[in-house]
């Protein structure tokens, strides 16, 4: 059940100026009812005055309250509704993830929405506004801090994907970047790659680029910040013109790691491009594990992660938060991902 269409929805003033959806809680103080007496109005039940029906419909008026798809009953009473905000669905990664989520919580007899993000920070805020008042949990991927998702939460159990626990305040559910570039840089310097650069995906020091500098460090490589190249997208395209940028700067590159497959991929037709055959000239090494990285020539050397796993976890953190029990921690909470080695380096 998709939610990224749900919302050109009622909303109110915030004291710090902002807007959020309209809930039946407004509704409730605005008319000086109860919430029940609010259900009961907007679905025009029986067993209500009709002049506090009318007061009710006015608030909703006056409030443009809609009832939302949960509150006529499309998910059956009992049921808990699990957020899922994906920031690209047209990235496979994600579906997968969406995958091991589903999965998990139809086992439960869960029921998900999925909301598509955007890599849109104020999209973001969007689905939590939402998702707040109409599912039990959430589960995500979010680029702001901590302090911001707090504001638009409303005190529903979050858990936050690729962030490890000690990285937030949340429970979450991480990825081991250090523990993969470990097992692929030393893939690279085995082979005797010297000249490694990185094709980042994030503003900052993300951990990937924190793991693949120290790892440079640790066989030591004549490698620094000047060997990555930040990608506008988290794609073919985006590597490509990555690569490209980062074949000018350092000619004597002969071995890169991408951030994603994706950008992994764009980095071999960028070097195809230049006359650089892979894996001869230029290594390529890979991080996620797509099913694409299988059909590309040569096929991708990649960091294989189990995304359905990743779901399935972030699924066990809020049956944990649900029963008041603490959140996993430790390496229980993280996904350790697994050189698979091919044909690219």
């Amino acid at each position: 059940m998709l939610a990224d269409d749900q919302q050109r929805e009622p909303s109110v003033d915030q004291p710090d100026g902002t807007r959020r959806r309209a809930t039946i809680h407004d509704v409730a103080r605005l008319a000086g009812v109860s919430r029940q007496t609010v259900s009961r109005a907007v679905n025009d039940k029986g067993e209500i005055d009709p002049a506090t029906k009318e007061r009710v419909l006015e608030a909703a008026r006056l409030l443009d309250y809609r009832p939302s798809r949960f509150a006529r009953g499309l998910v059956q009473k009992g049921t808990v509704a699990v957020g899922l905000v994906i920031p690209d669905l047209m990235n496979p990664f994600f579906p997968e993830v969406a995958a091991g989520v589903l999965e998990a919580a139809e086992q439960r007899g869960w029921q998900v929405v999925v909301w598509d993000s955007r890599i849109d920070e104020s999209r973001e805020r969007e689905a939590l506004d939402v998702l707040s008042h109409q599912a039990d949990a959430v589960v995500g991927y979010f680029k702001s801090p901590d302090d911001v998702l707090a504001r638009h939460l409303g005190g529903v159990p979050l858990v936050l994907l690729e962030r490890g626990p000690q990285q937030t305040r949340f429970a979450a559910v991480g990825i081991d970047a250090a523990a993969g570039l470990e097992q692929g840089m030393a893939h690279l310097v085995g082979a005797g790659h010297r000249g490694i650069g990185m094709l980042d995906g994030v503003h900052g020091p993300g951990p990937r680029r924190q793991a693949f500098l120290e790892q440079a460090r640790r066989h030591g490589l004549p490698v620094d910040d000047g060997w990555t190249e930040l990608c506008d997208e988290h794609s073919v395209a985006g590597g490509e013109a990555g690569m490209e940028r980062l074949l000018d700067r350092r000619p004597e590159i002969t071995a890169v790691f991408g951030f994603n497959d994706l950008m992994a991929v764009g980095a071999m037709r960028a070097a195809r491009r230049r006359g650089r055959r892979v894996p001869d000239d230029l290594a390529v090494l890979g991080f996620d594990g797509l099913s694409l990285g299988e059909l590309v020539e040569p096929a991708l050397t990649t960091l294989h992660l189990d995304k359905r796993r990743l779901g399935r976890l972030a699924v066990e953190q809020v049956a944990r938060l649900r029963a008041g029990e603490e959140p996993m921690s430790g390496a229980d909470a993280w996904v350790i991902p697994e050189l698979v080695v091919r044909a690219s380096a």
